[in-house]
C-alpha cells in the first residue's frame, strides 16, 4: 500500500511517452495519467491512515484518484505498462520486513511476565530437513510390513516441497486443500494424490467452494464426532499429509478401489507408531547431530531470562531420555538449573483438561516412583500429571505466565480460552516467508496485482463493448498473477498464511489464540525483558474513506506558516488561535466540496510535487531509514535553495500521527538498534 504512495512520486518525472483516443478526442498523454494509475483506491485510503498525510497530500491523492477516472478503461490499457516498469519501484521498499522480529496479536508487556514456559520439539530445539524423511520411510515401511499394503509404495520418496501446515483433508474424499478464515476452499489448492482436482469438479463436489462449519474439523482440529475434515497444525504432520497422497496416488493411477476412510486411519496409525514405538527417538539419539540443529541462541535466551530472575519450566509430550539427550546437546549438562519445573510425557491436550491423572517423580535411571507428589522441586523430572495439579502445586497463575509453543491447538489453546496465559507462538516458516516479501519480485508483482484490484472495482461501470472486453483481459491477468503469487511460496497451495485475498484459516486460530508469534525463540534477544508488544491497528474496511464517492471529508486544512524571529532566521512558534469559523447556513452539507476533476485536477496535481515529497519523507521515517542523500553541488549548477523550518508537528516521534505541516520535512537520523534482550 505504500509502495503505491512512493510509486507516484517516482511517476511524477516521467515524460510523456504517446497520445490517448478517448471519445473520438486525441489528447497528449499527460504526467497525471502515468502518476494516477498506480494510486488504486484501496491503497491510497491505507496509505492516508497508517502514515498521515498533509493536507496537500491528501488532496493531491483525491485529485490523482478523480483524474483516473476520467479515462476509459481502454486508455488505461494502452499506457499500463508505463507503471510496470522495474525503475518506478523505489529501493527504499527493500527488506522492510524483519523476519526476526516478533509480531503481536494482542498487547502484552514482557515487564508483567514473571514465568516462562515451552514446549520442546520446535520451541527449544529444531530438528534438520532429514527428520521429516526418517519419519516418511519408516511410516512407509510400517504400511507395508503391518498393514500389508502394496510393496510397490516404496518407490515414493519424500517431497519437503509438496505440502505446507494448516491444510484440511477431507477424509471421505481423500482430498488435500487449503481453506480460508471463512471457509471458503481456495481453488486451484485442492489435491487428489498428487495431482490437483479441477476447479469444476471441486465446485460440484462440494456444491460452490464453502464447506459448511459441521463438516470442519473439531476444536483440535481433528475430524472426530460427524467431523469430515483433519486440520494438519503439526510441523510433523508434512511427511503424513506427503504419506497420504502418495499412497492415494498409487491407488488411482493402478485403478485400485479402496476405502478413503480406512487408508486415512492406516496411515495415521502408521505415523503414531513411528513416535510411541520410539522408532524416531531411537534414530535422533543414535545420530543426534544429524538431525538436531544446533543453537547457541536458546542456550542464551535461556540463560537471559535466569540472569533476570525469571521462573521457567518445561511441558512436553517427549520422553525423559530423549528430552535430556537433546538439551544437552543444544543448552549443556546443567541444563536442568535453567528450569523450574521440568514435565515429560505430558500428553498434551489432555493435559490440560484431564484432572485425574497425578504426577510420578523420575529418577536419575528413568525409573518412574510411585511416591505421592507434594511438591514440584527444581532439577527434577516429572511426568504426566495435570494442568489443575500443576497449578494447585505452583501458584503460577493468570497473566503472569507466558508459554511457547508450535501447536497452535495442543499447545496454547486451551491456556488462552481456559486459564487466561499469555501465549506465544514458534512458527519456523515464518522468516522464510518474510524472505521472500521482501524481494523486488514479490513487491513488483503485489503492486500491480492491487493495481489491476483497485481498476477492476472503479471501472466497472463502463459499459461499451470496447471497455468490457479490456475488463476481461484484466480479469484474466489477475487470475494469473495471483498464481504467480502463490507460486513465489508453494507451487502446490501458496503461502501458510493467505489465500488469494483472505488470510488462511491457520492465520484465524493462530491471531485468536497467540498473543504473540515469532519465527523462533532467538527473536527474543532483540528485546528488552520490559518490552511491551503492540498490534498494529489495521484499518477495517468501514474506517476506510470511500475516495471515490466523498462518503468522508478531507481532513482540516493545515495551521497558519510559522512566524518568523526579528533576525530574519525562520523557525517554528505556535501560531495564533484562529478565528472561530461562521455556522454554515442551513440546509447545506458540512461535507468539503468535491475535488475538481479533468483538465484542472491534472494541472493542480502535477505541480504539487512538494506534497508528493513529504509523503515520501513521512513513509522514511516511519520506517527508520535515512533518506536519500542529496546530489553533491557542482559549479554551473543551480544555487541550493535555504530549507524551511521543521514542523514542531512532526518532530521526534510525532511524525508518524496523521502530520499536517506547512514546511519542508526534515527527517531526524535512523533509531539505533534495540539492545540485545
Amino acid at each position: 500500500m505504500m509502495l503505491l504512495g512512493l510509486m507516484c512520486s517516482q511517476c511524477l518525472r516521467l515524460k510523456p511517452t504517446g497520445a490517448i483516443r478517448r471519445g473520438g478526442d486525441v489528447r497528449s498523454q499527460s504526467q497525471a495519467l502515468t502518476q494516477v494509475l498506480p494510486t488504486v483506491q484501496n491503497a491510497t485510503r491505507e496509505f492516508y491512515l497508517e502514515v498521515g498525510l498533509t493536507h496537500e497530500g491528501f488532496q493531491c491523492f483525491q485529485k490523482a484518484w478523480s483524474n483516473l477516472m476520467e479515462f476509459s478503461p481502454g486508455d488505461i490499457k494502452d499506457n499500463q505498462d508505463v507503471v510496470r516498469q522495474k525503475d518506478l519501484v523505489p529501493s527504499i521498499m527493500n527488506n522492510l520486513l524483519n523476519p526476526d522480529a516478533i509480531f503481536s496479536n494482542n498487547e502484552m508487556s514482557l515487564s508483567d511476565i514473571e514465568i516462562y514456559g515451552f514446549d520442546y520439539d520446535y520451541t527449544l530445539v529444531f530438528y534438520s530437513k532429514h527428520l521429516h524423511t526418517l519419519i516418511f520411510n519408516a511410516a512407509r515401511d510400517l504400511l507395508i510390513n503391518e498393514h500389508r499394503y502394496p510393496v510397490e509404495i516404496r518407490k515414493y520418496e519424500y517431497d519437503p516441497n509438496f505440502a505446507i501446515r494448516g491444510l484440511h483433508y477431507d477424509v471421505q474424499r481423500a482430498v488435500l486443500m487449503k481453506i480460508d478464515a471463512f471457509h471458503y476452499i481456495q481453488l486451484g489448492t485442492v489435491y487428489r494424490g498428487l495431482s490437483v482436482v479441477p476447479d469444476e469438479e471441486v465446485i460440484e463436489m462440494y456444491e460452490g467452494s464453502h464447506v459448511p462449519l459441521e463438516q470442519m474439523s473439531d476444536f483440535y482440529g481433528k475430524s472426530s464426532h460427524g467431523n469430515t475434515m483433519k486440520q494438519f497444525m503439526d510441523i510433523f504432520s508434512l511427511p503424513e499429509m506427503s504419506l497420504l497422497s502418495c499412497v492415494n496416488e498409487y491407488f488411482l493411477k493402478n485403478n485400485i478401489d479402496y476405502e478413503p476412510v480406512h487408508l486415512y486411519k492406516d496411515v495415521k496409525d502408521s505415523i503414531r507408531d513411528v513416535h510411541i514405538k520410539g522408532i524416531m527417538y531411537r534414530a535422533i539419539e543414535a545420530d543426534i547431530e544429524k538431525y538436531i540443529c544446533y543453537a547457541e541462541q536458546t542456550r542464551a535466551v535461556l540463560a537471559k531470562l535466569a540472569d533476570h530472575g525469571k521462573k521457567m519450566f518445561l511441558i512436553t509430550n517427549s520422553p525423559s531420555s530423549f528430552v535430556d539427550k537433546g538439551m544437552r546437546y543444544i543448552v549443556g549438562k546443567d541444563w536442568r538449573d535453567l528450569f523450574d519445573v521440568v514435565i515429560v510425557q505430558a500428553e498434551k491436550p489432555n493435559f490440560f483438561n484431564d484432572k485425574r491423572r497425578p504426577f510420578r517423580k523420575v529418577n536419575e535411571k528413568g525409573v518412574l516412583l510411585w511416591d505421592k507428589i507434594h511438591k514440584l522441586q527444581k532439577g527434577q523430572i516429572y511426568k504426566q500429571g495435570n494442568l489443575y495439579e500443576f497449578l494447585k502445586l505452583t501458584g503460577w497463575r493468570g497473566s503472569k505466565v507466558l508459554y511457547f509453543g508450535d501447536h497452535i491447538y495442543s499447545d496454547l489453546a486451551d491456556l488462552t480460552l481456559k486459564h487466561g496465559w499469555r501465549t506465544g507462538a514458534i512458527i519456523p516458516e515464518l522468516r522464510s516467508e518474510l524472505r521472500i516479501m521482501n524481494t523486488e519480485q514479490y513487491i513488483q508483482t503485489m503492486t500491480w496485482l492491487q493495481t489491476l484490484t483497485g481498476l477492476l472495482e472503479q471501472m466497472q461501470v463502463h459499459r461499451d463493448v470496447e471497455s468490457q472486453l479490456v475488463l476481461q483481459e484484466w480479469k484474466k491477468e489477475r487470475k494469473e498473477m495471483r498464481d504467480m503469487t502463490k507460486n513465489f511460496f508453494n507451487a502446490q497451495f501458496g503461502s501458510l498464511f493467505r489465500t488469494d485475498q483472505n488470510p488462511t484459516y491457520f492465520l484465524r486460530r493462530l491471531s485468536r489464540f497467540a498473543d504473540i508469534y515469532m519465527a523462533s525463540l532467538s527473536c527474543l534477544l532483540s528485546y528488552d525483558v520490559s518490552h511491551t508488544f503492540y498490534p498494529r491497528r489495521t484499518p477495517l474496511q468501514h474506517e476506510l474513506p470511500a475516495w471515490s464517492d466523498g462518503a468522508r471529508a478531507p481532513p482540516p486544512p493545515p495551521p497558519p506558516a510559522a512566524h518568523a524571529r526579528p533576525c530574519g532566521r525562520p523557525t517554528a512558534t505556535r501560531p495564533h488561535p484562529a478565528p472561530p469559523r461562521p455556522a454554515p447556513p442551513r440546509g447545506r452539507s458540512r461535507a468539503a466540496p468535491p475535488p475538481p476533476a479533468g483538465r484542472a485536477a491534472v494541472d493542480s496535481c502535477a505541480g504539487d510535487r512538494r506534497s508528493w515529497k513529504r509523503c515520501q519523507h513521512a513513509v522514511l521515517y516511519l520506517f527508520r531509514r535515512p533518506p536519500v542523500p542529496p546530489r553533491p553541488w557542482s559549479p554551473g549548477a543551480r544555487p541550493l535553495r535555504r530549507s524551511r523550518a521543521v514542523s514542531p508537528r512532526l518532530a521526534g516521534a510525532a511524525v508518524g500521527a496523521r502530520a499536517r505541516v506547512s514546511g519542508e520535512l526534515r527527517l531526524p537520523s535512523p533509531a539505533p538498534a534495540a539492545e540485545p534482550f
